[in-house]
């Protein structure tokens, strides 16, 4: 990938190698620090990768441009990404053409994000260091018309929406697709064609026996759930978000799955519940008696799962574990030393950052 910006830009920090020769160096360092000589490797495409994107926006005697960081943590005007997908590609452009010229679109303007799906929905957050009132929403309603996008506007405390707050995305898994409702604020994946390889991954390599039930902690809004369901009985899936456990629930719905049950529960209240230890109104519809749990998965942010968790994964023969973290992956592996890795994956989410994210199926040693 050829990029004007390569060596300013302080977002693409391994600007200067190939994206194969970037792969290569970030896979040498996993299979290093986790002493392995085989792990399975999930490339991303070379570019116009990534399906979110949040730009700064410079003001100058010459207008408005989009701006990152440079390297040297200064404001770098930019009039092109090549690592965002062709949709934001697009709508960078129209959307600076009708802003420029629009003094209530324009007027402190700081950021602005980009959300798309590959079924070429989007959502364009503008945010502000000002007040919204209706006079802004009605030039956001004039400029949804032109850009084809649901339209949200954000300054402190204040939040308008234009058209919707949503968009949807479909995933392919091993020919059958699933439909996600995703919101502006939910968490999602950021390269969809990596992640459908995630998921691929893991399903591959998991091998549940008849009548298995999976456990799921961190299930945000059901991205690997879904799927995930089809290879086991039932399903319960965790999670402390309230939006993201709204959004779980309606993509069940969705797609019409009947076998997986959402809980907003923490790791450390489930632990609680099942060692009836504490009753929760959250559960009075669930009988967790009722599962025999013979895997569980966590998708833990990067902080890791913690130590008490850790010694809750253990009551488990089988572990799925995708991390964003490779220092704190390794600090838990250590801790989970009565399983030995029966898979190994890395996932090449953000090219051209020294960031990489890692699968690991974990079986309880004999």
């Amino acid at each position: 990938m050829n990029c004007n910006y390569f060596g300013k830009c302080g977002s693409c920090t391994l600007h200067d190698y190939t994206y194969e020769e970037q792969l290569e160096k970030k896979v040498s360092l996993i299979k290093k620090d986790f002493g392995l000589s085989d792990i399975d490797i999930i490339k991303s495409e070379s570019k116009n990768f990534r399906y979110r994107a949040e730009f700064r926006i410079y003001h100058d005697d010459s207008g408005i441009s989009y701006a990152m960081n440079s390297f040297e943590k200064r404001a770098l005007k930019i009039d092109e990404c090549h690592i965002v997908s062709p949709l934001i590609s697009t709508l960078m452009i129209k959307l600076l053409e009708l802003v420029k010229d629009n003094h209530i679109l324009k007027h402190k303007l700081f950021a602005v994000e980009f959300l798309t799906s590959t079924t070429d929905e989007a959502i364009i957050t503008l945010i502000y260091h000002k007040k919204l009132d209706d006079s802004w929403k009605e030039e956001a309603k004039k400029a949804l018309l032109s850009l084809h996008s649901n339209i949200i506007g954000r300054s402190r405390g204040i939040k308008i929406v234009v058209d919707k707050d949503y968009i949807h995305e479909k995933l392919t898994i091993f020919g059958k697709t699933y439909k996600y409702k995703v919101l502006d604020t939910g968490f999602t994946q950021p390269n969809p064609k990596v992640n459908q390889k995630m998921i691929e991954w893991v399903i591959k390599n998991i091998n549940p026996l008849p009548n298995s039930n999976l456990l799921e902690l961190y299930c945000g809004l059901g991205n690997f759930t879904l799927p995930l369901s089809k290879e086991f009985d039932k399903v319960l899936a965790t999670e402390v978000s309230k939006a993201s456990i709204k959004s779980a629930n309606e993509n069940v719905m969705l797609n019409k799955i009947d076998n997986i049950k959402f809980v907003r529960l923490s790791a450390q209240e489930l632990v609680e519940a099942m060692d009836k230890k504490r009753e929760f109104n959250r559960l009075k519809d669930i009988n967790l008696d009722d599962y025999n749990f013979t895997h569980v998965f966590v998708d833990p942010p990067r902080a890791g799962v913690d130590e008490k968790s850790c010694e809750f994964l253990k009551r488990f023969e089988n572990i799925i574990y995708i991390s964003c973290n490779p220092k704190t992956l390794k600090r838990d592996l250590e801790r989970l030393k009565e399983y030995e890795i029966v898979r190994f994956a890395t996932f090449d989410q953000f090219a051209y950052t020294s960031h990489i994210e890692c699968g690991v199926i974990l079986r309880r040693i004999s």
